[in-house]
């Protein structure tokens, strides 16, 4: 699995986010910019997206995730 294969099944099952992701083999830091985060506990901001990744976790494809997620307005200050 590749960083670009991982960004397509975050944007398939959360497609109002906008996803940088980066690593290789099993490993990725990903990336979710989404105003669906807005509100929502770290906790659950970290399982949406981890809900995305289920089956390749699951199976092994993807070891290991380092997930930061940011609302629009969030991200935006931090630029």
């Amino acid at each position: 699995m590749d960083a670009a294969t991982v960004k397509v099944l975050l944007q398939t099952h959360l497609p109002d986010c906008q996803f940088e992701v980066q690593g290789e083999g099993a490993n990725y830091d990903i990336t979710a910019i989404g105003a669906m985060f807005d509100g929502l506990r770290p906790v659950k901001k970290q399982q949406l997206v981890y809900g995305a990744l289920n089956a390749e976790i699951a199976d092994g494809s993807i070891h290991a995730v380092n997930i930061h997620t940011f609302t629009p307005e969030e991200w935006q200050a931090r630029s």
